[in-house]
């Protein structure tokens, strides 16, 4: 439609005799609209014809706008097309590809009549909308735990991430957080939808152009696949990033729906879970065991160039001052079921024997009648206390770790100010920890203990304090707002990791004796952002013991001596180690160790 087509036509001087007979009999008049000195047009005119500024500003968002639209529409769609699930994939050149799905849709969208055209569009776009959601928590996910989102097991992730921002930077965030991502999940979608209709109105008004430009395109396509072109490595430019992305939901959602069935097939094979308590762990007779899991100490935190200098000097130390005392050790390194964060994940699978690396697994696992490591040692006569710092709610789970008594964030006693993840320091910890449960006469204790001073979001951590200082907490006041606050990401998360192992070091110098065995490893890899990309899921693992006999048990391991792995360290399994761990301290560990 033209400007003229849309101007209504004048009146019709037939119309109305009144004012026809008015404009032939008043002549003298003079029409100021159009011929006073220095009158303005009513059509925006000046007196020499020309348009106003005001005007002609209108006239320039009028063709502008309409350009700037199209354009930012293609560029949504072209995005939820090709935009890379992975983090490190993220950079300009990943977004110069061409999508084989929007020349198909072209195509489709060429040969359809309008009323057609645009039914099609829509639901290629809210489908589309979809895929572009979906590909947004693949980036959130592969950025702190370093894979994609799964659409029938990490639900329960995105409330833990929800608690998460609550407990470490407060309500407020938590509620901004939310709110932003049910706008986008609502936003994302009818934004692609109505700009793919905007499209498909293009194509139909220039079919031919669209045609042509499709078909070079189309032609392009084929030529970098057969060559393989690339630009950024592993992003080809002949992209089938959507295709490729539902085989692989499909796939995932296919695994998820089965995932019973291939538990109850390892559950079926467990070799301990008819042992008599008193066939279990007979080598560790009478010792104190605690495993503790020291969150975020990676493979990074004892290898990075920038990070292990003084981690590794904080071990080394730890192994001076442990033999001196005593004490020998062993570590080498397990590969975690996570990385980045779900600890609960590897909780269960070094507890369990069975890999637990979905939030679907985990769920399935807990229902079980699994045999944990915690419930073998309370079989066989120990007492299995879980000492849960950060824990403020109610926790079923702890039925199927067999705990005789959790102590929950309440439970221990604390009354200073809370630190990362609003928990109390790992000395306080360790020990209200040693307070309840290893007190004079106390019975043999299995303790399961998670160490929370290096979760994220590493903020400042405390300097050790004497453990008879220690009280109620309230003698760490002040200290959780310390001038480290300001401090890089990297340098505060390595802080946190020194602090938590000398921390331990110094509980075994101070409460260790014949009877203590400390296993003490890490849950998970930190975040990418420490860590880099490609770091893998390996955690150090050390077992110190006061009696000889106990590590001569597990000689046959083959770990190294000390605190501290070196690269060449053995790595296992993470879910290997129940049935190791057991058949090591069983009747069997001289021949099965």
């Amino acid at each position: 439609m033209t400007d003229d087509d849309r101007t209504p036509p004048p009146a019709s001087p037939q119309s109305d005799p009144s004012t026809t007979d008015t404009s032939t009999t008043d002549t003298s008049t003079t029409d100021t609209s159009t011929t006073g000195e220095g009158a303005t047009s009513t059509d925006g005119a000046d007196s020499d014809g020309d348009a106003t500024p005001a005007t002609a500003a209108g006239e320039r968002r009028r063709r502008v706008l309409p350009v700037a639209g199209t354009v930012l529409a293609a560029a949504l769609v072209l995005v939820a097309l090709i935009a890379p699930t992975d983090v490190n994939d993220l950079a300009p050149a990943a977004f110069l590809r061409i999508p084989v799905e929007g020349l198909i849709a072209v195509a489709l969208l060429l040969v359809l009549p309008p009323k057609p055209r645009r039914m099609v569009a829509t639901v290629l776009g809210a489908l589309l909308g979809l895929v572009l959601v979906l590909k947004l928590a693949d980036l959130g996910f592969s950025t702190v735990l370093d894979r994609r989102f799964d659409l029938i097991a990490d639900w329960a992730f995105l409330g833990a991430g929800a608690e998460f921002l609550s407990e470490s930077y407060g309500r407020a965030a938590q509620v901004g957080a939310v709110a932003v991502a049910v706008v986008a999940v609502v936003a994302v979608p009818v934004l692609v939808t109505l700009s793919a209709r905007r499209l498909a109105r293009l194509l139909g008004d220039h079919r031919l152009v669209s045609a042509r430009t499709a078909a070079a395109f189309a032609a392009a396509w084929v030529v970098c696949a057969v060559l393989g072109a690339q630009v950024v490595p592993g992003l080809p430019l002949a992209a089938d990033t959507v295709a490729a992305g539902v085989y692989d939901r499909t796939r995932q959602v296919n695994a998820g729906l089965h995932d019973q069935e291939r538990l109850n097939d390892q559950l079926a094979g467990d070799p301990f879970h008819h042992t008599p308590g008193d066939q279990l762990l007979t080598g560790l007779r009478g010792k104190d065991v605690l495993v503790t899991f020291v969150e975020s100490y990676g493979r990074v935190a004892v290898e990075d160039p920038e990070l292990a200098p003084e981690v590794d000097a904080a071990l080394d130390e730890g192994t001076r001052q442990l033999t001196a005392a005593g004490y020998g050790s062993r570590s080498a390194f397990l590969t975690s079921s996570t990385t980045g964060g779900g600890s609960w994940l590897a909780h269960a699978t070094l507890m369990t024997g069975i890999r637990a690396d979905n939030q679907l697994r985990y769920t399935n696992l807990v229902h079980s009648d699994r045999l944990t490591l915690n419930g073998a040692f309370k079989r066989a006569g120990w007492r299995t206390p879980l000492v849960m710092p950060a824990l403020t709610r109610a926790w079923p789970e702890a039925d199927f770790f067999a705990a005789d008594r959790v102590y929950g964030a309440k439970d221990l006693g604390y009354r200073g100010p809370t630190f990362s993840f609003s928990s109390p320091p790992d000395q306080f910890t360790l020990e209200a920890f040693q307070r309840a449960e290893r007190g004079p006469g106390h019975a043999p204790v299995m303790a399961e203990i998670p160490l929370l001073s290096s979760h994220i979001p590493w903020t400042p951590v405390p300097d050790l304090v004497d453990w008879d200082d220690l009280g109620d907490g309230s003698v760490f006041t002040g200290t959780n707002h310390a001038d480290r606050a300001d401090e890089g990401t990297r340098r505060a998360y390595r802080k946190s990791i020194v602090y938590s192992l000398r921390t331990l070091i110094s509980y075994v110098q101070r409460y260790g004796d014949e009877n203590l065995v400390l296993v003490f490893l890490g849950d998970h890899q930190p975040a990418r952002a420490i860590t880099g990309a490609g770091a893998g899921k390996d955690v150090p693992i050390t077992i110190v013991a006061k009696d000889p006999a106990v590590l001569d048990q597990i000689s046959g391991w083959g770990w190294q001596d000390g605190l501290n792995p070196d690269p060449d360290a053995p790595v296992w399994p993470m879910e290997s180690f129940r049935d190791r761990f057991l058949r090591a301290f069983g009747p069997q560990s001289r021949t099965h160790s």
